[in-house]
């Protein structure tokens, strides 16, 4: 089974699960560098400007957040389909990947609401 399936509303279901429950996993990386690069005594997010914590942190919120929208717009449109005889796949690729989206748009506005670059 390929892509050239992807019309059939099933195929969609389960590419919509398979495609959501992928996104989880960088985006928990994500929350992970986040909260252990936080220092509370300043309520900033502290990386330093020669550290592989940026380009790890972005990279991880765009590698959950292209299968996560994925997941969401497969689900959404597979969900109330009669020929779709697995919408339970559907409606989990559409509120978990619709979820990690929103999860991944917090963790952009809260990395650029509370960074601290610190000098090298």
């Amino acid at each position: 089974m390929g892509f050239s399936q992807l019309r059939r509303y099933d195929v969609q279901a389960r590419y919509a699960m398979v495609f959501a429950l992928i996104s989880i996993v960088p985006a928990l990386v994500a929350v992970a560098l986040a909260a252990r690069n936080y220092r509370h005594d300043l309520g900033q997010i502290v990386y330093g400007s020669e550290g592989s914590f940026l380009p790890l942190y972005l990279g991880c919120v765009a590698l959950s957040a292209l299968p996560g929208l994925i997941g969401f717009i497969l689900g959404w449109n597979s969900s109330g389909q009669r020929r779709n005889d697995k919408p339970a796949r559907s409606w989990i690729g559409f509120f978990v990947g619709g979820s990690v989206v929103t999860l991944d748009i917090v963790l952009l506005i809260a990395f650029w609401m509370l960074r601290l670059q610190q000098p090298a």
